[in-house]
């Protein structure tokens, strides 16, 4: 064999080489399926305006290699109390819940729950990432990998009887989503029932509650604006309460991704996508509000002078919050002012 024919075949040997190696590469290129499980039927605002967009984004970011399947409804099973511990299990991969779903648990949460702490979804879920990255993240959510914290907007009263004073609420069921909401509700005089917001439209329809508290983006998927017939929002800046979420994923399975799907994740997690999402999930309110109004039900108002009222009821709430913390080891008051204060430079800017 002539030399030039062995240099032909060392030439075609190192092409195929590197052919197969290239084909290897791209082989072991990590491809990640993750697993995201949620309480709401798919057509309710947040998994629609929330979630599906978030996910849609970190698929196309990743070029691909990652897919998130998205379970809405509890479709894997299980109850909403129990999304926070399927992510820390790793029988989910993502999961988004309430805190408040698992009563005492992630207690320093409950200080944005506070009754008229809240001034706007967007400028709260700022305050809430800050001090959950303060006060939070290695310690109340450590066994999990949080990708974001947020809250819903001015969180209201709908009745099926008129809620126009603080006396009207007098020995009403009314449904609440959390402890501190449970509290606050018994505060005004009303009867708490603690559930799950799914269960909200079948309580409703038999009579179980006579009310609930929501805010207005999430009616329209509960039916609650076909049920009941009065609507009670707060004037100003005034909102009788929020609820925290948090998206919180498998901590093993974000550390077993590769450093570059990692980034994926971490550009779409944190105070931004924390914003957003407050952000999103408060604009869904007027165009639900809406429906209400085309409807033709009872929409009132309490003017902000009758606000006071409200506020000054609800104040043993504070007290009661702060007592408890202590028993945590925790200054409820330092929280409460820190939250403040976050909230309004956020709310000013």
């Amino acid at each position: 064999m002539t030399s030039f024919s062995v240099r032909k075949l060392a030439l075609a040997a190192a092409v195929a080489a590197t052919g197969l190696i290239g084909a290897t590469a791209s082989s072991l290129a990590q491809e990640v399926t993750l697993r995201l499980h949620q309480f709401l039927p798919p057509q309710a605002n947040v998994p629609k305006l929330v979630l599906d967009p978030w996910a849609d984004k970190i698929e196309q970011e990743s070029g691909g290699r990652i897919k998130i399947e998205r379970y809405p409804a509890m479709q894997l099973g299980g109850t909403p109390p129990q999304l926070y511990d399927q992510a820390k299990d790793g029988i989910v991969d993502i999961v988004w819940t309430l805190p408040g779903s698992n009563p005492g648990r992630f207690p320093s949460t409950e200080v944005f729950e506070l009754p008229f702490m809240m001034t706007n979804a967007e400028a709260t879920s700022r305050a809430y990432w800050d001090l959950f990255e303060k006060h939070m993240k290695d310690t109340e959510f450590k066994d999990t990998h949080v990708l974001g914290v947020w809250v819903h907007g001015p969180g209201m009263l709908h009745s099926k009887a008129p809620i126009e004073k603080l006396e009207d609420l007098k020995g009403m069921k009314i449904r609440a989503p959390t402890r501190i909401i449970n509290q606050l509700l018994g505060q005004l005089g009303a009867t708490p029932v603690g559930m799950p917001v799914p269960q909200i439209t079948e309580a409703l329809s038999k009579g179980v509650i006579d009310g609930c508290v929501i805010p207005w983006e999430v009616t329209p998927a509960l039916k609650v604006p076909e049920l009941v017939s009065n609507h009670t929002e707060f004037g100003g800046d005034h909102a009788l309460y929020t609820t925290t979420f948090v998206l919180a994923m498998n901590k093993a399975k974000y550390d077993s991704l590769p450093d570059d799907l990692k980034k994926v994740i971490d550009d779409n997690s944190g105070q931004e996508f924390a914003a957003f999402a407050g952000r999103t999930q408060a604009g869904a309110d007027g165009p639900s509000r809406q429906i209400a109004v085309d409807r033709g039900n009872n929409i009132i108002e309490i003017s902000a002078e009758d606000t006071e009222t409200w506020k000054e009821a609800a104040q043993p709430v504070y007290t009661q919050w702060v007592e408890e913390m202590k028993d945590k080891g925790i200054d409820g008051q330092a929280l409460i002012d820190e939250a403040r204060g976050l909230i309004d430079k956020y709310t000013s800017q």
